[in-house]
C-alpha cells in the first residue's frame, strides 16, 4: 500500500514552521533530495532542562503497509557521540537523507499517527 507524502523539503518547512510557532525552533542538519528523499527526525525536548537526550526518529514500514514513525535511538549522555556518528554513517550512505532537528515541548505532536506527519 502505498502512503501519499508530502516532498520532503515541504514536510521539513512545516515542520520547522510549526515548532516556532509554538515556541521551540528547528533545523535542517542535512539537506536531502528535496523531492523524494528519506528524513530523519532528531527531537529534543523543549522542557526547562539543561541537557535532555535526544531522540530519533524514523518512518519504518509495518506489516500493513503503512509507514511510522518510532523511536529507533535515544542518545546516551554520557556518550554523545555515538548519537551523532550514528546519523553521520547514515548520510554518509544515503546522501539523499535529510537529517531535521526539533526543539519542541512533546515531540510526538510532530510525528502524529501512523502514516502521517503530524
Amino acid at each position: 500500500m502505498d502512503d501519499p507524502r508530502l516532498p520532503p523539503r515541504i514536510e521539513v518547512s512545516g515542520w520547522i514552521r510549526r515548532a516556532e510557532a509554538r515556541g521551540g525552533g528547528g533545523m535542517v542538519l542535512h539537506k536531502g533530495d528535496p523531492d523524494a528523499g528519506t528524513i530523519l527526525l532528531v527531537s529534543l525536548e523543549n522542557n526547562g532542562t539543561m541537557d535532555p537526550p535526544a531522540l530519533l526518529w524514523e518512518r519504518l514500514p509495518q506489516p500493513d503497509g503503512q509507514r511510522v514513525w518510532t523511536v529507533t535511538r535515544v542518545q546516551d549522555p554520557e556518550s554523545k557521540h555515538e548519537f551523532n556518528d550514528y546519523i553521520a554513517q547514515r548520510t554518509g550512505r544515503d546522501p539523499d537523507l535529510w537529517v531535521v532537528e526539533l526543539t519542541v515541548a512533546n515531540p510526538q505532536q510532530f510525528v502524529g499517527n501512523p502514516g502521517t506527519s503530524g
